[in-house]
């Protein structure tokens, strides 16, 4: 590791140092005990597959260049950084960045599942941000669905030749704002509307999350693209190690 990358690790494991200590009474995603058991249960046994693809990709990864545990340990810095930044948008949840979206470009989604669990459980038991009975729901939603669709996206702009910049800032964005679509359809199955049902309440669900997450979605996208751009200047050689050159952004 050289200098440079050091001190970047450094400077990002500090400010999540400082901004996870932040005490907040609405720290959480799917706060502790708000879904019912079997919820719980089934959003458990729903990640376990991604869990272990998520493992088994992480391992294929340090196999194949040990120095690949660099960015890895750096986005998952990233993850616990910006999703410990709690903003109150409803009762039982919270709106926040999530920075999943920098993950699934670097290693993939499945990688993500594994960051993504490591910072939601820390988060549980430390700062009461989400809860452990709720660890399922709150990694399905952030940690799998989420980067999913933010791999799809950069994917996707990658084959159509559009501007990787954009890209790079549509799948974070998009991956940000998804994430909190599912929230709301968990939130949704587990406290149906007495009137409209599962689709009525998610709707209500999402128009609350709406007016805080869309300007914290566009910020996430704009902070992936800065990262990226630190990343092509600290390090380019293992970015190019993971097949995704940089250099090529125009």
């Amino acid at each position: 590791m050289t200098t440079k990358q050091k001190k970047l690790i450094g400077s990002v494991a500090a400010l999540s140092v400082v901004l996870g200590v932040t005490p907040n009474a609405y720290a959480m995603h799917i706060m502790e005990g708000y879904l019912a058991p079997q919820y719980c249960i089934a959003w458990g046994v729903l990640c376990i597959p991604f869990l272990v693809t998520g493992y088994l990709s992480i391992n294929k990864k340090l196999k194949e260049n040990r120095k690949n545990i660099t960015l890895l340990a750096m986005a998952g810095a990233f993850i616990f950084v910006i999703s410990s930044l709690k903003i109150p948008s409803v009762t039982g949840s919270c709106s926040h960045m999530t920075g999943t979206g920098l993950g699934a470009i670097l290693f993939g989604p499945s990688a993500v599942s594994i960051l993504g669990i490591i910072v939601l459980l820390f988060q549980a038991i430390l700062l009461a941000h989400g809860g452990l009975t709720t660890l399922g729901a709150n990694t399905f939603s952030m940690a799998i669905a989420g980067p999913l669709l933010s791999y799809g996206i950069f994917r996707l702009c990658k084959k159509l030749n559009i501007n990787q910049y954009f890209g790079i800032f549509l799948a974070a964005f998009l991956g940000d704002l998804f994430t909190y679509c599912v929230t709301s359809v968990q939130l949704a199955i587990a406290y149906p509307s007495a009137q409209g049902g599962i689709m009525a309440s998610a709707v209500k669900f999402l128009g609350v999350f709406a007016p805080t997450q869309l300007p914290l979605a566009v910020l996430e996208g704009i902070l992936t693209v800065l990262i990226m751009i630190a990343l092509k200047t600290y390090a380019d050689p293992e970015l190019k190690m993971l097949k995704l050159d940089l250099g090529e952004i125009k």
